[in-house]
């Protein structure tokens, strides 16, 4: 069975879900091979193990994080050429795009970005012009590289071996171009990853402000929450970008959705639109979001957010 690589999204080791939904989906295809670049592995390889790595291609020589996004191009355009995979899986972010596309020019391959699943025979499905039309695609020249976005497939454990196999690799002139010349760790509150929690509480438009948006954060904090937003939030300034929920955000796939005066454009739906259940807050009736919600509360914001907060706290209590 051949193999299918996996590019570990991690940071320092700690490995980030969105992996091994690649794993899973790799199963289809062939024998799931992790490829991880940088450092930690030590701590990445039992769980990379547990979710089907049957080998855990390790790469950390100290040079490979001294540059950005190229290094990991090389280190995969490298096992294309020696182990032939029937696939690679790489998540959907902006740099696994750009890993993804250097190397397909690097191996002569196709490439498909943005898939949310893939087939045994490596076709894969896209959700295209905000989840209006469904597309299958396959790549016809070379192997077939795949992003895949983020809460596409759940996670599932098959317990492989986990082999580790170190890899090394000589980086080109190109590749080492740029260079990294300073790290900041950015500051981490007490909420979840937004791709990757479990419930959601966003706000949009009818929020009216940043200030509105406080609401929004008392009751993502009372559910254990992440935070969202819609574009036209953000892009008003009232809350960061990384926490936008859309087709050009984050997507999103919870257990629970809470979207407060969000109208429900089709950007925002395609965002968040596989949630398992959906709860809506809007003072218009004819909002399009209503379409998506299991549970609808037509009203003011302002009003019914934080009566809902302030009964969960007591039933928390």
């Amino acid at each position: 069975m051949a193999e299918v690589l996996v590019l570990v999204e991690h940071v320092d080791g700690n490995v980030k879900k969105v992996t091994y939904e690649l794993l899973t989906l790799a199963r289809r295809i062939g024998e799931p091979a992790a490829v991880f670049v940088g450092n930690g592995a030590d701590a990445a390889v039992p769980g990379l193990a547990e979710h089907g790595a049957a080998t855990v291609y390790v790469a950390d020589a100290p040079e490979l994080t001294a540059h950005p996004v190229a290094p990991k191009a090389e280190v995969l355009a490298k096992l294309v050429a020696e182990k032939a995979p029937a696939a690679v899986l790489v998540a959907s972010t902006a740099e696994g795009k750009e890993v993804g596309a250097r190397l397909a020019i690097r191996s002569g391959s196709g490439i498909i970005t943005d898939a949310v699943d893939v087939d045994a025979d490596a076709t894969a499905t896209q959700s295209v012009f905000g989840g209006a039309t469904i597309v299958k695609s396959k790549v016809a020249t070379g192997t077939p590289i795949i992003t895949v976005r983020t809460n596409s497939v759940a996670p599932e454990a098959a317990p492989a071996a986990g082999a580790r196999v170190a890899v090394s690799v000589e980086l080109s002139s190109a590749a080492t171009a740029a260079k990294v010349v300073d790290r900041v760790e950015q500051a981490k509150g007490g909420r979840p990853d937004l791709a990757e929690a479990a419930v959601v509480v966003s706000g949009g438009r009818g929020v009216g402000g940043a200030d509105g948006f406080g609401v929004i954060e008392a009751l993502a904090d009372s559910l254990g929450a992440a935070v969202g937003a819609s574009r036209a939030a953000t892009d008003a300034g009232w809350y960061p970008h990384q926490f936008q929920v859309g087709q050009t955000g984050k997507t999103v796939a919870p257990q629970l959705y809470i979207a407060n005066g969000i109208s429900g454009a089709i950007q925002h739906r395609a965002g968040m639109q596989t949630s398992k259940t959906v709860v809506v807050v809007n003072k218009d009736p004819e909002a399009p979001i209503f379409e998506l919600a299991d549970f609808g509360v037509v009203g003011d914001l302002f009003q019914v957010v934080p009566q809902l907060t302030e009964e969960i706290t007591k039933r928390k209590g």
